[in-house]
Formats: C-alpha cells, structure tokens, sequence
C-alpha cells in the first residue's frame, strides 16, 4: 500500500508539473558552444595520443611505398606468411610492393592479421571510424586477432560530429553500419578480470599516410 502511494505521489507530482508551466530559469544557455577543452591546433598529436592511451598503436608513413615496406618488416615481425584482406585497391597496392596478400575466401577463418581502410580517425578520442560503406564489409573489423588500418593523415577530425557530417557528404545515402573503434577489443565482464580480444581484435595498429 505504502510503495502505490508513494508511486501515486511520484505521478501527481510529475502531473502538476506538466500542467503548471514555469518560467525556464536557464534561457541564456547557449547549447551549441563546446563544453569540450579544445583540441587546438594540433588534432593530429591528439589522435596519435589518444590512440596510444586507449592500447592501440600508431604508424607514420611518409607515403605509399613506405606504408608497404613497413607492412613487410610488421609481417617479418610477427612470423605470419601473409597478410588477409579483401579490399581490392589495398589487395592492388600491396601486392604490387611484394606484399603476400590473402583473399581467398576459404582462408578467411584462419587469418590472424587483417588490413582495411577506414573513413575517419576522431582525434578526440582516438577512435577509428568504420562503416558497412567501405569494401572491407563489416567482418573485417572485428574477425582478425590484429586488426590493422590503413589511413591518411588528412581523415583525421577533431571531433565525432565533423566525421558524422563528412560521412554525410561521402555517401549518397549513409552506410547502414557506421561504428568507432576505440583500441583493441577488451572486457573485465568474467570476474572483473581484463581480457583482451573478447569480442573483436586483441591488437589494433593504425597506419597512417601523410598527404598533407
């Protein structure tokens, strides 16, 4: 009886309320200013830091070719035979560097280090963002146990809402999937224990070229 009442008191309440308008006390706020520092001039530091913070890793290329030698020495590095991807222009680029590149689909399952493009990098938070837009579809983003993306320096934006609104202008129509990814994959949902690669790539490296 006690938990209606007080329920029924709650509603009267937010029924009076609806009824008796007041004055709004807070008519000079102005909600399109930042509540964010600024990033400043600098979005790039920010992204790279960012990134670092949230454990993924960050790789300057001075251009193309340099982006596919650094490729080789990370394939060397880590002992695999190739790398997997299904995006043909990077299929295209690093196969023509001597890069051995997989995409063959039934060699799909068993790749450990995948490659794909993304559309923005979101300085504030060290996100990369993808979408189902891209050729990489949507598997490739959270399949491989390293992720790795291949990016240039002019997609990063300071903020969330700059990447949203250029992904407006990118696509005809937005791409049904758009996510951020902000490191590699992790959960402490099993005892409150981290573990990394839960639900996606344990290990995530971005590659970025410069063509600014």
């Amino acid at each position: 009886m006690e938990e209606s009442t007080t329920k029924e008191k709650i509603l009267k309440e937010i029924r009076n309320a609806l009824i008796t308008k007041g004055e709004n006390p807070f008519q000079d706020i102005d909600f399109k200013s930042d509540i964010l520092v600024d990033i400043g001039d600098e979005p790039e530091m920010t992204f790279v830091n960012k990134l670092q913070e949230n454990g993924g890793n960050f790789v300057y290329c001075e251009n193309e070719m340099d982006f596919a030698s650094k490729i080789k020495l990370l394939i060397d590095d880590k002992g695999w035979e190739s790398i997997y991807s299904v995006d043909e222009k990077l299929i295209s680029l690093l196969a023509s560097a001597g890069v051995n590149v997989e995409h063959s689909a039934d060699k799909f399952n068993s790749q450990i280090g995948g490659i794909t493009r993304c559309d923005y990098l979101v300085a504030r938070f060290g996100s990369v963002m993808v979408s189902s837009g891209l050729s990489s579809g949507r598997r490739m983003f959270v399949f491989p146990e390293v992720h790795i993306v291949f990016a240039f320096m002019s997609q990063i934006v300071n903020e969330l809402r700059d990447a949203l609104s250029n992904m407006k202008k990118k696509y005809e129509k937005l791409p049904s999937q758009i996510t951020l990814i902000t490191g590699p994959s992790r959960t402490a949902d099993i005892e409150k224990t981290l573990v990394m690669g839960a639900h996606g790539p344990k290990e995530l490296i971005v590659f970025a070229v410069d063509d600014m």
